[in-house]
């Protein structure tokens, strides 16, 4: 596969890009997503001490690295590319975008992959392994969890289709965990509108980053346990959702029993899966949002949200922007900088 559009895309390193460009629309790979308790969460333009140039001279072949990693685990699974993206949310939005969603139980660790939103559903640690070992090759005790969890996040966008950013970085890594914080903070996926408009306030994020980063599920999957209620038992009457449109819901019944299939999985987006586009906010306006926390975005009945979902739904473009705007917010969500914390020589555990 020819990479050099794409690589002119990144620039020269893309640390040092300071424009907004697009991934080649040749890069058509085929996550639910779900905080930052204290730290800074800054926003508009500065973002505390990080900067996108941080491993300028101390690795600067860290995209590449990444990249190299990226590109062929997701050529050969697209859907690891969603797995990647919601690791980051989850991990930002218990303690701060720190890495601590990584961290396996230890003497003194209880780990947030054990939370409710996370038990047998949080993938791609394998994959963080892996450029993790690469990095340390190249640049030992240089580059943190937190920053790689990050940049794999971005990179996994790209390379499903959808845009770049130039990325903050300079996070360090926590050697602590939360599950209370991993359980209490990520939107589960029944949410309602109000809910997540709380939970997202809690990370001083707003209405607008709620639907952008909600359009994250344009690519990625879910299992039948989290929206199988809309199907049988939306609101404790026997009753399916009646906002589900009817011959999706059908459809999602076939694979989703009343009793037993709850791992079974179907795509957030069914129109395009794998792509990173703006298909999931025409499918909610189609009442083909497959959660809850999806389809409440238009029928919740906030203004904001619903004009945001038909404009994001009417215009990619406006869609891209603003997602990577908000993910560069939303990865300044209480990061450790400095002093503070470590860089972790393993992901999985304390130095």
């Amino acid at each position: 596969m020819a990479l050099s559009k794409f690589t002119l895309c990144l620039g020269a390193i893309a640390l040092l890009s300071s424009t907004l460009c697009f991934a080649h629309p040749g890069f058509g790979f085929g996550f639910g997503w779900g905080g930052g308790s204290g730290g800074s969460t800054g926003g508009g333009g500065g973002y505390s001490s990080l900067f996108p140039q941080f491993y300028q001279f101390t690795c600067p072949q860290v995209d590449e690295i990444i990249l190299s990693v990226l590109e062929p685990t997701i050529a050969r699974n697209p859907r690891m590319a969603a797995s990647l993206l919601r690791l980051h949310f989850h991990d930002c939005f218990a303690q701060g975008c720190d890495a601590s969603v990584l961290l396996d139980n230890g003497a003194s660790i209880v780990s947030e992959k054990r939370s409710f939103p996370n038990i047998n559903s949080l993938r791609g640690f394998e994959v963080i392994d892996e450029i993790k070992e690469k990095l340390e090759e190249a640049c030992p005790g240089v580059v943190s969890c937190a920053d790689v969890v990050a940049l794999a996040a971005r990179g996994s966008v790209m390379l499903s289709g959808g845009p770049n950013w130039e990325l903050p970085l300079g996070r360090r890594d926590s050697k602590t965990a939360s599950v209370s914080l991993s359980n209490n903070n990520i939107p589960p996926p029944n949410s309602t509108i109000q809910n997540l408009i709380t939970l997202f306030q809690r990370q001083g994020l707003n209405e607008v980053d709620l639907v952008a980063l909600s359009g994250g599920h344009t690519i990625g999957v879910a299992r039948c346990f989290t929206f199988k209620q809309r199907l049988y038992n939306q609101n404790g009457n026997n009753q399916p959702d009646e906002t589900l449109e009817r011959t999706y819901s059908n459809e999602l019944r076939s694979m989703c029993p009343p009793s037993g299939g709850d791992n079974n999985i179907t795509p957030l987006d069914l129109a395009s899966p794998a792509r990173f586009d703006n298909a999931y906010f025409k499918l909610i306006l189609w009442g083909k949002g497959l959660l809850t926390s999806d389809e409440v975005l238009l029928t919740g009945r906030v203004r904001k949200t619903m004009e945001l979902v038909k404009a994001y739904a009417d215009d990619e473009a406006l869609f891209f922007e603003q997602f990577a705007k908000s993910m560069v917010k939303m990865g300044n969500l209480g990061p450790l900088t400095g002093s503070n914390g470590e860089v972790r020589k393993n992901c999985r555990r304390v130095n």
